[in-house]
């Protein structure tokens, strides 16, 4: 079994906790999802957020799907001027027999902005 990387990002409407979880939920349930991933592949994931996002950690949202033995840890993105706002985006290590290239990166909304050359 491998050592994977999985990249994503989210971006949020607003700047509330329950859409944050909505949103960041949604997200890792897609990658889950479109890697053919379980809980137990997780390895840990990286959360960073926009400077804008104060409402809540990211990371929770995770904890509110049941994903509580993987280590999680919240960061925030550089502060870039013209950057897109209220994005959260993830990196997600995870155990899997798929090669590389096969490894779906999820950009949900107009985050797929972001990275058009591997979002799925």
């Amino acid at each position: 079994m491998a050592v994977r990387a999985v990249r994503g990002a989210v971006q949020l409407e607003r700047d509330e906790a329950g859409h944050m979880d909505e949103q960041v939920g949604a997200l890792l349930t897609a990658v889950l999802e479109r890697n053919s991933l379980g809980v137990d592949d997780l390895i840990s994931i990286w959360f960073t957020a926009t400077p804008d996002l104060h409402s809540d950690f990211p990371a929770a949202a995770a904890r509110k799907l049941g994903i509580v033995d993987v280590p999680l840890i919240c960061a925030q993105e550089l502060d870039i001027e013209g950057a897109m706002p209220r994005v959260v985006r993830i990196l997600a290590h995870i155990e899997s027999d798929r090669p590389r290239a096969e490894i779906s990166h999820v950009y949900l909304g107009a985050a797929a902005a972001l990275r058009k050359d591997i979002a799925q």
